[in-house]
């Protein structure tokens, strides 16, 4: 080789590593490495956010999603990386000047996963049982089943919240399949939640590739791109944006892409304590992001409008 490896950003839980790895992986055979140089072609480089350090609180009282991205995006502005590997449900709706999202690879299973002591559904978790979650959107999702259910507040990395389901802390707790599932602790879901009654964070489940504006074209990054996942998250996305989806919001959106070219979203803003829930589904052929976009836009106006002054209550 007669360049230097692609340097890619990246949380330092192991659950970030081990995405980020996956991500690493593909983007040295793109390169053109054989088995066993993957580290001669793309590196992983490790950064802690103030999101990681910070754990005893809800993100909205920290200052929300942006605390998982901005020391890597500040590590893509300055150079000091190539690419930023984000869980795309993470990455706040407005980023910086100067860089985007240029690639999202396949999604993985959208959908949460219960895992619980008391019981293997979440349906039938004792009266008043503790479920633990720091997401206002399955707060709300998770009231409006068992408005019984007391709902504590629990951060941390995977290993963290399930050491804290094993010692007793909670009755059950809440996480996305999708990252049981990169970890290898798939066997560990009793439960994956129904999509209808709990509709996931846009995103949830895809991975976002961040790049400078003026790298976005390179080869080996568009080609980590999987257009029907980009155009599902790009729907999600452009409802979030409208709804002003964040961790003060209880806000899911998912959108499907099929073979023939028809782009169904679903999208809902709830209360907090789940007694109202608003929602809409509309789908429309897509051929690009801007219409996928678009889509998102105007299922997130409609939400929008038929919640009114609630939105941000």
């Amino acid at each position: 080789m007669d360049r230097r490896p692609v340097r890619i950003g990246t949380r330092k839980s192991r659950l970030a590593l081990a995405q980020s790895g996956h991500v690493r992986d593909a983007v040295a055979r793109t390169l053109g490495a054989a088995p066993g140089q993957e580290a001669d072609f793309a590196e992983l480089v490790p950064i802690v956010t103030e999101g990681d350090r910070v754990q005893d609180r809800r993100l909205m009282e920290i200052g929300g999603k942006a605390l998982f991205t901005r020391e890597l995006e500040e590590a893509l502005m300055d150079g000091r990386i190539d690419m930023a590997v984000h869980s795309m449900k993470d990455v706040p709706a407005d980023m910086p000047e100067g860089l985007v999202v240029a690639a999202v690879p396949q999604r993985e299973d959208a959908r949460d996963a219960f895992l619980g002591h008391a019981a293997r559904r979440l349906i039938d978790l004792p009266q008043g049982a503790r479920l633990g979650t720091a997401s206002l959107r399955r707060q709300a999702q998770s009231l409006a089943l068992r408005p019984d259910l007391q709902i504590e507040m629990l951060r941390g990395n995977v290993d963290t919240r399930m050491r804290r389901l094993e010692e007793g802390d909670f009755d059950a707790i809440l996480l996305a399949a999708a990252g049981l599932s990169r970890l290898g602790l798939a066997a560990a879901i009793h439960e994956r939640l129904d999509l209808d009654a709990f509709l996931p964070a846009p995103g949830q489940g895809a991975l976002a590739l961040q790049s400078r504006a003026d790298r976005a074209d390179e080869p080996w990054l568009k080609a980590q791109d999987h257009r029907p996942t980009a155009l599902a998250v790009a729907a999600e996305r452009g409802a979030m944006l409208v709804l002003e989806g964040s961790c003060r919001t209880a806000v899911a959106a998912h959108a499907v892409f099929d073979d023939a070219g028809m782009l169904t979203l679903t999208c809902e803003w709830l209360s907090p304590d789940g007694v109202r829930r608003v929602r809409r589904v509309a789908s429309r052929p897509v051929a690009d992001m801007a219409g996928a976009g678009d889509l998102g836009r105007t299922v997130g106006d409609e939400v929008r409008a038929e919640v009114g002054a609630d939105l941000l209550a």
